[in-house]
C-alpha cells in the first residue's frame, strides 16, 4: 500500500506540437516549448520543401520519451477558388503554382523554364519563327 502512494503518475507528453522555425534550411531549428535545432524534415514522397524562418510548423515527437523530433509540415493555405477534392495544388513563394486538376488539366502559373526535351501530343516540340526570322 505504501508503495502505491510513493509512485507518481507519468507526466503527460504531447506526440506533436505546433512550433515556429528559427533556422531555415534542410535541417531546421524550431521553438515549441524550447528551441530544438537540427531537426530533419519529412514530407510526402517526391516532394521537397524547406520551411522559411518564422513558419508555423508541425513537430512530431517519437522515440522513448519523445526526444526524437522531426518537422512534418505547415498549416495549409486556403485552397484556390474552385479546387475540387482529389486535386493537387503546389505553390511557391513568388506566386508561381502547379495545379493538377480532376479533368486531367495541368495549370502552370509563373515563368516556366523547361530543361530537356518537350513533346506536344507525342511529337517533339520545335518552335516556329512564324515568318519573324527569330526562334
Amino acid at each position: 500500500m505504501w508503495l502505491s502512494k510513493q509512485m507518481k503518475p507519468a507526466v503527460p507528453t504531447a506526440d506533436a506540437d505546433l512550433g515556429v522555425t528559427t533556422i531555415a534550411g534542410d535541417s531546421v531549428g524550431v521553438v515549441t516549448r524550447g528551441e530544438v535545432r537540427a531537426l530533419p524534415i519529412y514530407g510526402p514522397g517526391g516532394y521537397v520543401w524547406l520551411p522559411e524562418n518564422g513558419a508555423a510548423v508541425l513537430v512530431i515527437k517519437g522515440g522513448p520519451g519523445g526526444e526524437e523530433q522531426c518537422v512534418a509540415g505547415v498549416k495549409q493555405k486556403k485552397a484556390p477558388e474552385g479546387m475540387q477534392p482529389g486535386e493537387v495544388f503546389l505553390y511557391g513563394p513568388g506566386g508561381n503554382s502547379v495545379h493538377l486538376k480532376r479533368d486531367g488539366t495541368l495549370e502552370l502559373r509563373g515563368d516556366v523554364d523547361i530543361r530537356g526535351s518537350l513533346t506536344v501530343n507525342g511529337a517533339a516540340y520545335s518552335p516556329c519563327d512564324c515568318g519573324t526570322g527569330v526562334l
